[in-house]
C-alpha cells in the first residue's frame, strides 16, 4: 500500500493538518477501503492523482467506494467557507460530487490539474491553488457557523448576529447548503459522535451534545449516518 508523507511523517491510511488557509483542513487518505462520508457541514476539493472532485455538503450518508491504492489529497472546508472558493452557493452543490471543471474554465482547470500532476506535495499545491482563487467568506455567516456548532439554539443565534429568523433561513442555504436548524442538527451529530469515539457512555454523550434523551440521538445519528451509533464508531 503507497504511504503518506505530505507533511514529514509516513501514514499508511489518513493523515490531516490545519491548513494554510483560514476555516479549512488538509488532509489525505489511501483509498484502501469504501468509506461511509457522513454529514459534517464542510464542502471538499479531492485531489485523486488525474481528477479534481468538489463534494458539496450532503444532508445523508454517502459511499466512497476506493480505487485500491489511490491516493486522495485534499482540503475541507469548514461551514460557510465553500461558496467563496467555489464560487457558486452552497446550495447549488448540496449532495453532490461535481467535477471541478464545470465550476472553472478549462483553461483553469488545465493549469491546476497539470501543476497537481507534476507536484510532489499535491497538498501544498491544493492550498496554492485555492489560495489564489478563494474569496473572504462571510463573517456573518461563520460567526453563525461557529454559534450553532457550540450548541446555541437556532433562534438565540439570530438573535446574536443581529437578523431576525426569517432573515437567517433567506441566507442559509446560499452559505451552508442548508436552513440553520439542519446545520445545527448535523453539527450537534458531529459534537455527539466525537463524544462517543472518546468512550464517553451513549447517555452522557446525549445529555452533553444536547439530545432530550438517549433514544433522541439514537433517531439522529441513525437519520444522519444510515447506521447506529455503535456502528458508526466502530
Amino acid at each position: 500500500m503507497p504511504s503518506i508523507g505530505t507533511w514529514g511523517r509516513l501514514v499508511t491510511v489518513y493523515a490531516e493538518r490545519p491548513s494554510a488557509l483560514a476555516s479549512t483542513i488538509a488532509w489525505q487518505r489511501v483509498a484502501d477501503l469504501d468509506q461511509r462520508i457522513v454529514p459534517d457541514g464542510c464542502s471538499d476539493l479531492i485531489w485523486d492523482g488525474t481528477q479534481l472532485t468538489v463534494v458539496g455538503p450532503d444532508t445523508g450518508p454517502h459511499l466512497a467506494l476506493a480505487v485500491p491504492g489511490v491516493v486522495l489529497s485534499a482540503l475541507r472546508f469548514a461551514p460557510g467557507v465553500g461558496p467563496a472558493v467555489f464560487g457558486v452557493g452552497a446550495d447549488e452543490l448540496r449532495d453532490q460530487r461535481v467535477d471541478f471543471g464545470d465550476l472553472v474554465s478549462a483553461a483553469e482547470l488545465r493549469r491546476a490539474t497539470d501543476r497537481l500532476a507534476s507536484s510532489p506535495d499535491p497538498v501544498t499545491t491544493l492550498e496554492e491553488i485555492v489560495g489564489a482563487r478563494m474569496r473572504a467568506p462571510s463573517p456573518l455567516m461563520q460567526i453563525v457557523a461557529r454559534f450553532l456548532a457550540v450548541g446555541h439554539p437556532v433562534h438565540a443565534v439570530a438573535d446574536m448576529v443581529g437578523l431576525s429568523a426569517r432573515q437567517l433561513q433567506r441566507r442559509s442555504p446560499a452559505a451552508f447548503g442548508y436552513g440553520p436548524k439542519l446545520l445545527a442538527q448535523i453539527l450537534r451529530f458531529g459534537r455527539a459522535a466525537q463524544l462517543a469515539r472518546s468512550g464517553v457512555p451513549f447517555a452522557t454523550v446525549a445529555a452533553t451534545a444536547g439530545y432530550s434523551d438517549q433514544a433522541h440521538l439514537a433517531r439522529d445519528v441513525k437519520r444522519l449516518s444510515g447506521v447506529t451509533l455503535a456502528q458508526l464508531i466502530r
